[in-house]
């Protein structure tokens, strides 16, 4: 999709998602990897598994090596989570890791409904478990505070990456 392509990461809680919406908004090409990636897979072998485990939150490589050789955009963002990232995370010219402080994360866990992942308590001990090692994320990305406010995350992962965005208040030229 882009000639330039970003992983955003972090652990559940972090705002992946919700980066992924803002960056759309905004008119930027953004992969959510939780709804147009993801499936249930065994890590060992990526074949699909009938699990809703954590461990088994895959994305398809063959769909991300597609999207990332799509040349249409001058850059995408690919937003979510995988626990097969090593498999692809070379496909990329930069990671993003969406950081929070555990307060912070508490608190996006508790406004969580239903089926939503981490509002259940296993769930959501897991996430607490993952926030404090950092296991789940890659170590190579640029750390991203994901506590400011929504429009300042998407302005810094922007900056980070290089897209200059027009300021409509402002007169071209």
């Amino acid at each position: 999709m882009g000639v330039r392509n970003y992983l955003v990461e972090g652990v559940s809680g972090t705002g992946k998602t919700s980066v992924c919406h803002e960056l759309r908004r905004r008119g930027h090409d953004a992969v959510n990897g939780d709804t147009d990636l993801a499936y249930q897979g065994d890590p060992a072998t990526g074949r699909p598994v009938d699990t809703a485990l954590h461990e088994h939150h895959l994305w398809d490589i063959r769909r991300v090596r597609e999207l990332v050789a799509d040349n249409r955009s001058p850059v995408t963002f690919f937003c979510g989570g995988s626990r097969n990232f090593a498999d692809f995370i070379d496909l990329f010219d930069g990671v993003f890791v969406l950081a929070v402080d555990l307060d912070t994360l508490l608190s996006r866990l508790d406004q969580r409904v239903g089926d939503e992942w981490g509002a259940q308590p296993s769930e959501r001990s897991l996430v607490v478990r993952l926030h404090r090692t950092g296991e789940d994320v890659p170590s190579s990305g640029v750390a991203i505070d994901a506590t400011r406010p929504l429009s300042e995350v998407v302005d810094e992962v922007l900056r980070r990456a290089g897209v200059v965005e027009h300021d409509p208040r402002r007169p071209r030229g």
